[in-house]
């Protein structure tokens, strides 16, 4: 037996240490190749290690919460040859062994040999279908042998189907998952014989009874079967969040046109959990403590590490200005309307945040230094250099529980408006989800957070390392709204900026929100 040891790779560009945040093996467990063993917490975010190896897992060889460095061996996996103590799986004579692990090259042999070549993949068996399970039978009371007859007679091909289909149900089918909801199909569409009337000596006609039975008895192998075919609907990426969440599906209510659950169904759920877990009482610790023992340290670490050295070094590197500017969004709030009762976005999430970053789209491109970096000693001899993209890596700031994070969309500026909706859809979710992965942060051009979301009029938000302007988006609401000589409501919303002063002058900076609030008041003058 050859146990090999998986080293911590880098997952982002100059990764030095992880945070080991869950295992979703133990030992003993066997793993195939790309099989998730963990995740691991980097400065950028939650990542999902794949299994390089095949074979048994002997060791897990670092704790959950413990950071460690890149290059650090953290599992054990043993390859299973044939004649070892561990079970052994044999793998088809097609498949090709695997000539090197997932991520590459391993470092050099520093431990004896235990970092070979991985081993071949492992074939593992389909799923296994549930028993179904057949109810005892209970004759009707004052029910004779004439009875029991007209029963076997209704009820013949009905059990004999069900008991095949519990025997096939029951035996493993390998690589064949259709196999087992075959089984039960049988079963559902077994064929009823009507049970003939039957007459006692008393002169009771005995077929009611005898089709009571049977419906009954049919209801019970159609209610177990029903247990298994019938399970809540929802699309296969609202399942994966909806266990990256940890809910039940059972627990949500479906409002989709089909009666599945939808992801907003999750996130309403989820918000409803929080608020019912976030109680006051519980918070504040009993008085009769010492003050210094209610205090709760929580170590900085991995993204909101991360995170606020990014901060503390744009705040006093690049010199920021903000200003602000209030814009009647009324026809954006029409627009917005119009789009979620269009058949073309049918199924996709449409706000005015899809609405706002088509305008910095626009915008940018019609003040082009807003879409720039500013780049220190550049030429070599202490000078610096102002790097202008003709790219749109659009950033969406996101609040996740491990700290903020800004995913960017690349290339938006090729993007549709549906396709912007469904970029901004796919980044929210894998966000709230902690699914976002380091290249997805890397790269950004310009950056908006949307704390209107959260009800916040405004504010001053930092940079983004590396880009020179974000835009703070403010809740829209109705207000009192001159237009035309009248005072009339109008959904209103205030637009913040920050800027990089070395890139971004004040005239810049006005000409640039002021673009982007031309489009919120009008949006069609995109289509120019």
């Amino acid at each position: 037996m050859t146990v090999k040891k998986f080293n911590l790779p880098d997952v982002g560009e100059g990764l030095t240490e992880a945070e080991v945040v869950a295992w979703k093996v133990k030992p003993g467990d066997t793993v195939a190749i790309n099989d998730v063993l963990c995740e691991i917490e980097t400065a950028k975010s939650l990542v999902e290690l794949p299994s390089p190896f095949a074979g048994t897992v002997t060791e897990l060889l670092v704790e959950e919460g413990i950071t460690v460095e890149v290059g650090t061996a953290i599992i054990a996996v043993s390859d299973n040859q044939p004649g070892d103590a561990g079970p052994v799986t044999q793998a088809p004579a097609s498949a090709p062994a695997a000539d090197a692990p997932l991520y590459g090259k391993l470092p050099a042999d520093t431990d004896n040999g235990e970092n070979g070549p991985a081993g071949g993949p492992l074939v593992g068996s389909g799923p296994k279908a549930d028993a179904v399970k057949r109810r005892a039978r209970k004759r009707p009371a004052g029910a004779g042998e004439a009875t029991t007859v007209a029963e076997n007679a209704e009820g013949t091909v009905q059990d004999h189907q069900a008991v095949l289909a519990a025997q096939a149900a029951q035996a493993p089918v390998p690589h064949r998952p259709t196999a087992a909801r075959a089984a039960v199909a049988q079963v559902t569409h077994a064929p009823v014989t009507q049970a003939p009337e039957v007459t006692t000596p008393e002169g009771t006609a005995q077929g009611v009874s005898t089709a009571q039975t049977a419906a009954s008895r049919g209801a019970a192998i159609s209610g177990t079967i029903s247990g298994l075919v019938n399970k809540v609907l929802a699309k296969p990426p609202v399942r994966k969040f909806a266990r990256d969440l940890g809910i039940d599906l059972a627990d949500v209510v479906a409002t989709g046109q089909r009666g599945e659950v939808t992801r907003e169904d999750l996130v309403s759920y989820q918000a409803q959990r929080d608020a019912e877990l976030d109680q006051a009482e519980s918070f504040w610790g009993a008085s009769k403590k010492p003050q210094d023992q209610r205090i709760e340290r929580v170590p900085v670490k991995g993204v909101r590490k991360a995170t606020a050295k990014a901060m503390v070094e744009s705040a006093f590197t690049a010199p920021h200005v903000s200003i602000f500017v209030d814009v009647d969004a009324s026809r954006t709030m029409e627009f917005v309307k119009r789009l979620k009762v269009s058949r073309d976005f049918e199924g996709i999430k449409v706000s005015p945040l899809l609405i706002l970053a088509k305008a910095v789209i626009w915008a940018a491109a019609r003040n082009p230094s807003v879409n720039a970096t500013w780049v220190e000693n550049a030429d070599g001899n202490g000078g610096a250099e102002i790097q202008i993209k003709h790219f749109m890596n659009l950033g969406i700031a996101a609040a996740t529980p491990r700290g903020l994070m800004v995913p960017n969309i690349k290339d938006a500026q090729d993007l549709s408006l549906k396709e912007l909706a469904l970029a901004l859809n796919d980044l929210a979710t894998k966000a709230r989800a902690g699914k976002t992965q380091p290249a997805e942060m890397q790269g950004g051009s310009l950056t908006i957070t949307n704390i209107g979301a959260l009800g916040i009029d405004t504010g001053t938000p930092i940079i983004n390392p590396g880009e020179v302007a974000i835009i703070a988006f403010g809740t829209i609401k109705q207000k009192p709204w001159v237009l035309d000589g009248e005072v009339i409501p109008r959904w209103i919303t205030t637009l913040g900026g920050s800027f990089d002063h070395r890139v971004v002058d004040g005239d810049l900076s006005a000409r640039f929100m002021a673009d982007v609030a031309a489009i919120l008041e009008e949006p069609a003058l995109l289509l120019d």
